[in-house]
């Protein structure tokens, strides 16, 4: 089987209900954002395998697959629930790390070591993709669900550095204005 089909040689798409999309468009911006944001968590966890962020990834692919199919079929294929579930684990986590943490001070530069800068990055590209469905959500509130969640993930990226932080005893390096 050959893996080239030449269908997107013009610049558009398929949907999975078969319409046709510009390779441009806002919705394809933020399913794409979310496949990059799941290979650099591929990348996070080639350094730090965590059960829970290969789920993370799995749930990633999810939100990539609500993006590509229009909101009226969501129900047919998915169910919001999961999304709404995966909120509450990430909240959970989040209130984990941040009980052993110290208080927050300021903010801290993406660095330390190159799983903590491998975490921040996932955080970036993971505000992206939620900046992305924010747009998407505008047209069509049906998106929130998924912007909620992606505000949750980048929260819980943001403490899981500090978390490396201190797991690993690499202080933090706040942010000094140079005025």
């Amino acid at each position: 089987m050959k893996i080239y089909t030449k269908t997107g040689d013009t610049g558009k798409t398929s949907l999975s209900d078969g319409s046709r999309v510009s390779k441009h468009s806002d919705l394809l911006n933020a399913y794409g954002t979310i496949d990059e944001l799941n290979a650099f968590l591929g990348l996070l966890i080639s350094e730090k395998k965590e059960e829970f962020l290969t789920e993370l990834q799995n749930l990633l692919f999810i939100v990539g697959g609500m993006l590509a199919t229009p909101a009226d079929y969501w129900e047919k294929y998915y169910s919001l629930s999961v999304l709404d579930t995966y909120v509450t684990k990430l909240e959970a986590a989040i209130d984990e790390m941040s009980a052993d943490l110290p208080p927050f001070r300021g903010f801290i530069l993406p660095q330390g070591n190159t799983l903590i800068a491998h975490t921040h990055i996932c955080r970036t590209v993971c505000r992206r993709a939620e900046r992305e469905v924010v747009g998407l959500m505008e047209e069509d509130s049906r998106y929130q669900s998924i912007q909620i969640l992606l505000n949750r993930l980048s929260d819980y990226f943001f403490v899981l550095a500090r978390f490396y932080h201190k797991k690993h005893n690499i202080p933090e390096t706040l942010y000094k204005s140079m005025q």
